[in-house]
This record gives structure tokens, sequence and C-alpha cells, in this order.
């Protein structure tokens, strides 16, 4: 399996959390999604950069929405999964599986 076919752990969470949130999934929903899942703070800053970086890799698209008065006419940016992007988690999910198949129950001394 190719290097450039998995994903970082921080690149599968955000895509993970971006599929779980379907039609929801803008920057405060993801962030929350993250630190819920990985029990980790994440920064915006961070957050924006992993946003980023699958985006320019083709995982994930981001789609401007419509401005609203709740947010000061400001839009909200909203992300949602490539075929590339739900192959990546597929391919991830596949990996860690057959990482661990036959591992009966870890113990790390």
């Amino acid at each position: 399996m190719p290097d450039r076919d998995l994903l970082s752990l921080w690149e599968e969470v955000t895509l993970l959390s971006i599929w779980e949130l379907k039609d929801n999934a803008y920057g405060v929903a993801i962030r929350k999604s993250i630190s819920r899942k990985t029990g980790r703070f994440i920064s915006y800053g961070n957050l924006y950069f992993l946003l980023a970086q699958v985006t320019r890799k083709g995982f994930a698209l981001k789609n401007e929405g419509d401005p609203t008065p709740l947010r000061g006419g400001r839009r909200k940016y909203f992300y949602t999964l490539t075929e590339k992007g739900k192959k990546a988690l597929r391919t991830s999910y596949e990996f860690q599986t057959c990482l661990w198949r036959g591992v009966k129950k870890p113990v790390f001394d």
C-alpha cells in the first residue's frame, strides 16, 4: 500500500468528523467533534490548517454558505467529503482492521 494512500491520524479524524457531521460540517462543529473524539484541545489555527490540507489533497471540498444575520452577515464555510476522501477513509479503516486482526487483547508492558 503506497504511503500516499494513508492518512495521517489528524487527517483521518478530520475527515471522519466531516463525514459524521454531514450537512453541519463547518469549522466550530468540526472542532468540537475532533476534540470529543481525541480528548484533546485543538486550536482554530490547527483546525484550519488541517481543513486546508485535506482540501488541498482533494479529500474534501469547501463550500460557502449563505450569510446570516446571526453571524453579522458573515458566511459559514461547510466541508464535504469527495469520493477520494471517502476512499481514503475506507482504506484507513481497512488498514487499521488488518493491522489489529488476530490481536486478542493488547497489553503493553
